[in-house]
């Protein structure tokens, strides 16, 4: 299947690096306008020139998606400099502080579901009054394997992404209608800095943490960007609400005992 976005206007938060950036290429690559937003201004300034400099149309928007006034800006100045908006990959997020549930802090709950969660949800605000104007659009938000099972030691992230998939599913059965399609991507363990910061440099973590899931690597970032670009095309055309899982076999494996 040939999925192109010619004429299209597709916007990615968390675009500085890993999967927000590899998305916001294959975007590109795809034919569409591609908006990077990220905090990391340097670098959606360096890809976005990159990407213009190589015939695509790209904007780069500073942008903390923790601020409400940002994200309107964010999506004011993306419809203002291409006309519309057709896509919207909500990809920006942050891992918690390793602890168990009850060392967690009230300043780390704030900070991971402030911007996992609620960030999501402005974003998709602001994205979808677009869109509603339109009558058409596909957002992607970035849930996680962790989103549909529990993991040890990270609860305010895990209980973050079971959120991402509440307001997924319930913005999906709102908007079919009006010819506007939500769904969420679940990756497993992506080849990314926020992965790689977890481990903290440990080799042998890294290399445990690659053999975790039955295909015996990490995801990488690629991946992950082919799978939103299919959930945002018209081959998906009658997928609302779903939960992609890009895993590995993670999920299907967990539990299952081999003697």
């Amino acid at each position: 299947m040939n999925i192109s976005f010619e004429g299209k206007v597709a916007l990615v938060t968390g675009a500085g690096s890993g999967m927000g950036l590899a998305t916001a290429k294959a975007f590109a690559e795809e034919k569409a306008a591609v908006v990077l937003a990220d905090v990391q201004e340097k670098a959606i300034l360096a890809a976005a020139e990159e990407l213009v400099a190589a015939g695509h149309k790209a904007l780069a928007i500073p942008c903390d998606v923790s601020d409400d006034v940002q994200v309107e800006a964010m999506v004011t100045r993306t419809v203002a400099e291409f006309g519309r908006l057709d896509a919207a990959f909500n990809n920006a997020g942050v891992m918690a502080r390793i602890a168990p549930t009850a060392n967690s802090t009230p300043v780390d709950w704030d900070r991971v579901i402030g911007i996992n969660l609620r960030a999501v949800w402005t974003c998709m605000r602001y994205e979808l009054l677009q869109m509603e104007r339109q009558g058409s659009g596909a957002i992607v938000n970035c849930s996680s394997v962790g989103g549909i099972r529990g993991d040890m030691g990270i609860s305010p992230y895990i209980a973050s992404k079971h959120g991402v998939m509440g307001l997924t599913r319930t913005a999906a059965l709102e908007y079919a209608a009006k010819g506007i399609r939500v769904n969420a991507i679940c990756p497993g363990t992506i080849d990314t800095a926020i992965a790689r910061a977890v481990i903290e440099g440990d080799e042998k973590r890294y290399e445990a943490l690659s053999k975790s899931s039955p295909i015996g690597r990490l995801g990488r970032p690629e991946e992950i960007a082919s799978a939103v670009l299919w959930l945002c095309s018209s081959g998906a055309s009658y997928v609302i609400g779903h939960a992609l899982v890009v895993d590995g076999g993670l999920t299907v494996a967990t539990g299952a005992k081999i003697e």
